[in-house]
């Protein structure tokens, strides 16, 4: 049965241990290889022949985006020595898969109507008609798949309609229709629903509370990302603050590097909600070891290779969709083939610079070896 047809079900995503029973293959290779065809001549990669792929946006010192480098303006070395660079096109065509993931914890409740009108518009701005893609994933105590990839405007509407504080989910399943459906556990046995899990790793779970954000960015980029070929990106609209993951923020951080896919992070945050200063709000006490929310995000998107955007009354939602569009756009797509292959697994760190002085490069900071 098709994804778009029973997309309506609620949890569809499980916490770590769920991970092997989600595979979207039907849909997903469907997708994969319409996007393979719609891809460019330009960059062509032998698949005899390792290819590491980059995709890097430069800055002046006034934050302008720079367009008109080539190839030999840039600088590259992986672990301290120098590469070359065998492909390079200034302003990529390639397909964008964009995944959008939005925080809908007690904390973010207020402002869930701005960033549903503005997600839309950045949706009809950014997503090109037969090319780009994208997907819809809400998380608070729990990460749910509200939308399947796809190119349809309508479905990408309908998921950010269902956008919801977990009071109004929590209201909805009391309605049959909004039950969620069974999915069961990889070894066997086992259902899940919003707010508690049964499975192998033990009986029963959380009736309410925790924020999952690390094991939002690690699904999506693991389970949805790392089967997409072209650009891809992942847009984090959150406060930044994780209590309930079962996954640390390096596995998020190595998940979405393994996907080749960047994250851009938008600090969206109501002080009202923390009254006193984090740790004292009126959502009630957060963890006095919660590690930083801007600190979180700053890293995420730091070690991808996207960036941190901080909402604010000088920028508002709508304003930082705007550079994120103009970052997608203007994005160089540069590729190498290491002149070492005897480490597979490893982390290789990735150093871009180029020879002006003065320009900023914006691109992942390393890889893992397949």
């Amino acid at each position: 049965m098709a994804l778009d047809q029973t997309i309506s079900r609620r949890s569809l995503f499980s916490a770590l241990g769920l991970i092997p029973a989600l595979r979207l293959l039907g849909a997903q290779q469907q997708q994969g290889a319409q996007q393979g065809a719609q891809q460019p001549d330009k960059p062509t990669f032998s698949a005899a022949v390792k290819v590491v792929n980059l995709f890097a946006n430069v800055r002046n010192k006034a934050g302008a985006i720079v367009k008109d480098l080539t190839k030999d303006d840039f600088l590259l070395d992986e672990d301290g020595r120098a590469q070359e660079i065998r492909y390079f096109s200034q302003e990529s065509d390639l397909p964008l898969t964009l995944g959008l993931l939005v925080d809908t914890s007690g904390s973010q409740r207020r402002l869930i109507e701005e960033e549903r009108a503005a997600s839309y518009r950045f949706f009809e701005q950014v997503l090109r008609p037969e090319k780009d893609v994208a997907f819809v994933i809400h998380f608070d105590f729990d990460v749910e798949l509200l939308q399947d990839i796809t190119s349809s405007r309508r479905l990408l509407e309908k998921a950010l309609e269902n956008l919801e504080a977990p009071a109004q989910q929590r209201q909805q399943q009391r309605q049959p229709t909004q039950q969620p459906m069974p999915f069961p556990f990889p070894g066997g046995g086992g259902r899940r629903g919003r707010g508690g899990r049964t499975g192998p790793s033990g009986g029963g779970g959380r009736s309410g509370g925790g924020t999952m954000l690390y094991d939002a960015v690690l699904l999506a980029a693991d389970e949805l990302m790392r089967k997409q070929s072209g650009r891809k990106a992942l847009v984090l609209l959150t406060d930044g603050v994780d209590t309930g993951s079962k996954v640390s923020l390096s596995s998020a951080v190595e998940a979405a590097q393994r996907a080749d896919t960047l994250v851009y992070s938008i600090l969206f945050e109501d002080p009202e909600m923390y009254g006193g200063g984090i740790g004292m709000g009126r959502i009630g006490r957060v963890p006095m070891n919660t590690p930083n929310g801007k600190r979180v995000l700053e890293q995420i998107s730091r070690e991808t290779g996207g960036r941190l955007f901080e909402v604010s009354k000088k920028q508002p939602l709508a304003k930082v969709y705007d550079e994120i569009d103009e970052d997608l756009r203007h994005q160089y797509s540069l590729g190498y083939s290491p002149d070492r292959t005897d480490t597979a697994g490893a982390y290789h760190r990735i150093r871009l610079t180029t020879k002006q002085k003065g320009l900023i490069v914006q691109t992942r900071e390393g890889y893992y070896g397949a």
